[in-house]
């Protein structure tokens, strides 16, 4: 059988995952049955207006918040039922994740703001190995020469590229991407979202990207 004739194979799949919080003597609903597959190597956009639940969604992708009920499976594992521990063993190993306000150290430089998720793994990684890794990504996000800079010293584009260095350093194999180009001009947005498509296309990393904006999805 070759390649091509092989089914897709799910990573992420929720059945009727509802999300409810509880705001003084109201319930909201943040999310009503939500049933969604994506397949190994997909890049996908989750769109809708503010409000519309788009980064609860998110949080309860990337194992940070749990849903109220449904299930989520992660790579065919029901991660709804995990301990804390096993949720963050995941978030390690298997999650990158990138953010609208790119949650860079403003005193560290970029290196050091890509190293900071191996400093934090479940298994302990040496120092030269961090430095290693480290300058590799950036490297591979086109920042080879930016590595000593500070976030001050950098653009709002060079900025969110180490972020997405930084999410990249552990080899996830599902990259998300809340409102990556929000904080971004309509040129520097166009070149992260290449560079996000040539991530997927060349490395086949599956991608689910959060916007408001139509032209990005």
């Amino acid at each position: 059988m070759t390649t091509l004739d092989q089914p897709a194979v799910p990573v992420i799949r929720t059945r009727e995952l509802t999300r409810t919080f509880h705001v003084g003597d109201v319930d909201v609903l943040a999310l009503r049955r939500v049933d969604l597959t994506i397949t190994r190597g997909e890049f996908v956009a989750i769109m809708g207006s503010s409000g519309s639940g788009k980064s609860t969604l998110m949080a309860i992708l990337g194992c940070l918040d749990r849903p109220t009920s449904g299930q989520y499976f992660l790579e065919d594992v029901d991660v709804a039922g995990l301990s804390e521990t096993a949720l963050a063993a995941v978030r390690s190993e298997k999650l990158g994740f990138v953010f609208q306000s790119y949650n860079l150290l403003a005193r560290t430089s970029a290196m050091e703001n890509v190293e900071l998720p191996l400093i934090y793994a479940p298994s302990p990684v040496s120092g030269g190995e961090r430095s290693s890794r480290a300058r590799e990504s950036l490297k591979l996000l086109g920042l080879a020469d930016r590595e000593r800079n500070t976030p001050g010293q950098l653009s709002g584009g060079q900025q969110q590229r180490v972020a997405i260095a930084r999410a990249l350093i552990n080899s996830p194999s599902i990259l998300l991407a809340d409102e990556p180009t929000g904080n971004l001009d309509t040129r520097t947005s166009h070149d992260i979202m290449n560079t996000l498509t040539a991530l997927n296309r060349e490395r086949g990393l599956t991608i689910v990207l959060v916007t408001h904006e139509a032209d990005i999805a």
